[in-house]
C-alpha cells in the first residue's frame, strides 16, 4: 500500500512563491508517475504538472515558465516548485499518484490562495 501526504499551501500575494510537497509512504517502487493538479472554486480538476519514474516532465501551458516540478528518490517526495504566482493560481493543490497495475491515488489536497 502507498500513503501520500502533501504540504506547502499557503497565502501569497501575486508575484510571490510556494512549494508544494508530494511524500510517498509504503510500497513506493509501484508508483510510475506523479503529478499535481488543482481545482480552482466552480472549474474541474486540471492537471498542473507531472513527472514519470525515469523524469520525464509534462506542464499545463498556464503554467510553463513559472513552474517546475522536481523529485527526491530518497525522500520519494515530489516538489511543485511555483513562482511568479497569479491570483488564478488560487485554488485546491492535489498530488496525484499512478502506479504500475493498482488504483491511483490522491493525496487530501493542499489550499494555495494567492492575493491580487
Amino acid at each position: 500500500q502507498v500513503q501520500v501526504v502533501e504540504s506547502g499551501g499557503g497565502l501569497v500575494q501575486a508575484g510571490e512563491s510556494l512549494r508544494l510537497s508530494c511524500t510517498a509512504s509504503g510500497n513506493t517502487f509501484t508508483i510510475t508517475t506523479t503529478g499535481w493538479y488543482r481545482q480552482a472554486p466552480g472549474k474541474q480538476r486540471e492537471l498542473v504538472a507531472r513527472i514519470t519514474r525515469n523524469g520525464a516532465q509534462d506542464f499545463a501551458d498556464s503554467v510553463k515558465g513559472r513552474f517546475t516540478i522536481s523529485r527526491d528518490s530518497a525522500k520519494n517526495t515530489v516538489y511543485l516548485q511555483m513562482n511568479s504566482l497569479k491570483p488564478e493560481d488560487t485554488g485546491v493543490y492535489y498530488c496525484n499518484i499512478q502506479r504500475w497495475e493498482k488504483p491511483e491515488l490522491w493525496g487530501q489536497g493542499t489550499l494555495v490562495t494567492v492575493s491580487s
